[in-house]
């Protein structure tokens, strides 16, 4: 049986199997305490770690103690009060209870439990899954790392594989010996023989013969340069799986600041998950009103430029970005848009047949959230004829911040085979 013990250093001397222990048995108490979390925090404040309390009932063991019945003999250092033979009242109560309030302001407070980071956003995104992940181009030109590959007979003394390396010079003194110790003991049997026959020539003829032949066993070296062997390490490419995440935001006069905070808050949930299923990631960012712009994070999220709403604008230069820079043969491509829904009414059948047609085929999954309480617009019901004729396509709608997170459980919650 192989039996393989972690010593690797835990920070700030914290056991890291216990810990994961601990959350795997109590994993339903924490994943409540998560979730309470999430609604007491801002979107924005997802990526940190969570202090948590659990109630110390939850995470009571059972214990064995002696009951008060029966009797028995104990000892009490130090006694000055009782001698042998005295009886003295048993206690009331029975044991193994506690943690309850009192008048006297005594209890027992919660535990408290600090979730890292990766903890914490693991259990956050527990359940959801990317939809449709079937595609998943590896690029191997990125990075290389460094492997095994048996031995080689030249290299740097700190290569030296020590072990290999005499495994081999003593196959070599054994190969080399066994022709010599052969006819030595041959000699040895022949020298018996001719001093019982008291044959002197022989006799001294076989003893010279027999130190030559010790004399070239021990002329065969213990370890020669022929038997050093090096670890041979080679470069091999690492595959790393790569994904580009478009951000479309509409920045039209009718998209007020609040409904822009919701826009921000969805995209960084998004980039957040998708981090954790893919290696390398990119982000464009695209900014539309009567024209689309591609801009980068710090403009996507503080540019104060506004105008008019021609949603095809920003489809149509995703769709040109797509072919000049990431072929969907390469790239795991995935688009979320956030709007209010206002649109001119004959681009709204243009951006169904640009997603249709051109940009939907390319994707592996687009998410079209709406962010308003009014009544849904022509863009709406256009987008609910993709819906359903697309498995790659969502939409959902949002009404205000506590919406965000249902609307994407729900957007990327695991499909049951």
């Amino acid at each position: 049986m192989v039996q393989v013990i972690d010593r690797r250093l835990n920070g700030k001397n914290k056991s890291a199997v216990n810990r994961r222990r601990f959350i795997r048995r109590f994993r339903n108490q924490i994943k409540k305490a998560v979730e309470e979390a999430v609604n007491e925090r801002s979107i924005t404040d997802i990526d940190s770690g969570e202090k948590i309390n659990i109630p110390t009932r939850d995470i009571s063991e059972p214990v064995f103690r002696h009951d008060t019945g029966g009797e028995r003999d104990s000892v009490h250092p130090g006694n000055r009060e009782f001698i042998p033979g005295d009886k003295f009242k048993r206690p009331s109560g029975s044991a193994g209870k506690g943690g309850k309030a009192s008048n006297s302001g005594e209890g027992e407070d919660d535990f408290t439990f600090n979730l890292s980071r990766e903890e914490f956003l693991d259990l956050f995104f527990e359940g959801l899954a990317l939809p449709d992940l079937v595609k998943t181009q590896l690029a191997t030109n990125v990075e290389h790392r460094k492997i095994r590959a048996g031995y080689t007979r030249d290299g740097v003394p700190t290569n030296i594989n020590v072990i290999r390396s005499l495994k081999g010079a003593l196959a070599r003194r054994i190969a080399l010996r066994g022709p010599y110790v052969k006819r030595m003991q041959e000699a040895k049997q022949e020298l018996e023989d001719a001093t019982e026959e008291n044959n002197q020539d022989l006799t001294l003829e076989l003893e010279d013969e027999i130190r030559h032949l010790k004399k070239r066993i021990s002329a065969i070296p213990f370890i020669d340069s022929f038997d050093l062997h090096y670890n041979n390490r080679i470069k091999i490419p690492r595959p790393t799986a790569q994904a580009v995440m478009f951000c479309i935001m509409d920045v039209s006069g009718s998209m007020d600041e609040a409904r822009k905070d919701i826009a921000k808050r969805f995209f960084i949930m998004l980039y957040l998950f998708l981090t954790r299923s893919y290696e390398r990631i990119e982000v464009v960012y695209i900014r539309h009103h009567t024209t689309a712009k591609e801009v980068d994070e710090d403009e996507f999220f503080h540019s104060r430029e506004t105008g008019g709403t021609v949603v095809s604008s920003a489809l149509e230069l995703m769709h040109e970005i797509i072919r000049e820079r990431y072929p969907s043969n390469d790239w795991n491509i995935y688009a979320a848009q956030a709007s209010d829904g206002d649109n001119w009414n004959d681009d709204s059948p243009k951006c169904r047949a640009l997603l249709t047609e051109k940009i939907l085929p390319l994707l592996q999954y687009y998410a079209y959230v709406e962010i308003t309480p009014d009544e849904h617009q022509r863009l709406w019901h256009e987008f609910q004829t993709v819906k359903e004729t697309n498995r790659n396509f969502a939409i959902k709608r949002i009404d205000e911040p506590a919406d965000i997170y249902p609307v994407f459980r729900k957007l990327f919650r695991k499909k049951v085979a």
